[in-house]
């Protein structure tokens, strides 16, 4: 932790080569970008806010006096106080889906596609805080109107609309605002920020591509680098779970970069990292630049740093009437994850349950 941030190695090769086997491990990497680009977006908006400047008056040579009575001027009408601030819960879909596809999702039509990775971003009304909690893609679930299937097959059988239903169906709670994102550009994102320092507390050897060792500390990743991180699964004993994880800690340290001291005020690069990401992007229809602009001015209060990501807890893995391999539901401790989100309480929910570290 003391010593300066080294670069991860990597052994010379592709960052991303074709193939069914690659693109099940790099659709994992969109739900890390979601986040980014919101923050990305949100910080433009706050960047290139047009600033209201009331020019100086013009010096002229002194008017005629007049010689009408002036019109008796019309009252001021009290200005109406912005609403305060509600709860938002905004669903995060990472999917392999190209531009045609995503529009096809979009429109709630079935498709060829799942949600492999789905965060649910929740927002409280106080703005102190963000949290963010993974849901496990093979999780076994009701699909609203076709019954039990994995969590991820919402986005493919009903598109945007569905997945949303489905994840409001677990968690009892209404989803504000969508955000569906493809994996490609994450890389010139990571590049675009200068890196980005990551701190390893279980080191592993990548399994695919350039196959990059990740020492224990802190880590500085480039885009190559990043993509290998948030994607590895076969090194762990528990899989998916700790690619979670990892994608967890990679979201909080980009956050952390974005929110350190001039991260954000160079133009260009905010030009580019928007340029980049955006074209990616697919947002539900309320999710507009003003509606953007408004959460960007509500957050501002927001203490640097205040970001909490955890796993809806499972009871484990199993297998489907049909043989599909699944994780299974713990139906109590969603429950008491639902409870705390209607009840604002999520924090000393993460906090009675040992999940300060996001796991």
């Amino acid at each position: 932790m003391g010593t300066s941030p080294e670069p991860a190695e990597a052994a010379a090769g592709s960052a991303a080569a074709p193939g069914g086997r690659n693109r099940r491990r790099t659709i994992a990497v969109a739900v890390v970008a979601v986040l980014a680009v919101m923050g990305i977006v949100v910080a433009t908006l706050l960047i290139n806010r047009p600033r209201t400047e009331t020019a100086a008056p013009v010096q002229t040579s002194a008017p005629a006096p007049e010689t009408t009575a002036a019109p008796t001027p019309e009252p001021t009408p009290t200005p109406t106080p912005d609403p305060p601030p509600e709860a938002l819960n905004i669903l995060l879909i990472g999917s392999d889906s190209r531009i045609n596809e995503r529009a096809v999702a979009a429109s709630g039509a079935a498709s060829d596609q799942r949600g492999d990775a789905l965060v649910l971003i929740h927002i409280p009304a106080d703005r102190q805080n963000i949290y963010g909690i993974s849901i496990m893609r093979d999780l076994w679930v009701t699909i609203p109107g076709y019954g039990a299937a994995k969590v991820n097959a919402g986005l493919e059988l009903g598109g945007v609309p569905l997945m949303t239903q489905t994840v409001e169906s677990l968690l009892g709670q209404p989803i504000n605002h969508t955000v569906m994102l493809d994996f490609q550009g994450f890389a010139a994102m990571t590049d675009a920020l200068g890196g980005v320092d990551v701190d390893i507390r279980q080191p592993f050897q990548g399994t695919v591509d350039d196959f990059v060792y990740f020492p224990p500390g802190v880590n500085r990743l480039n885009g190559v680098q990043a993509l290998a991180f948030v994607r590895e699964r076969h090194a762990f004993s528990d899989g998916d779970y700790q690619r979670v994880r990892n994608q967890q800690t990679f979201l909080k340290a980009v956050m952390a970069k974005m929110a350190a001291e001039g991260g954000l005020t160079d133009r260009n690069t905010v030009k580019q990292l928007v340029s980049t990401v955006l074209p990616h992007v697919t947002v539900s229809p309320g999710l507009t630049v003003e509606a953007l602009e408004q959460l960007a001015f509500s957050l501002r209060s927001t203490p640097p740093g205040n970001a909490m990501f955890f796993t809806l807890p499972t009871a484990g893995t199993g297998f489907s009437r049909d043989g599909q391999s699944i994780i299974v539901e713990d139906r109590a401790a969603t429950a008491a994850v639902a409870a705390a989100l209607a009840s604002g309480t999520l924090g000393e929910y993460i906090a009675a349950n040992g999940l300060q570290n996001g796991n």
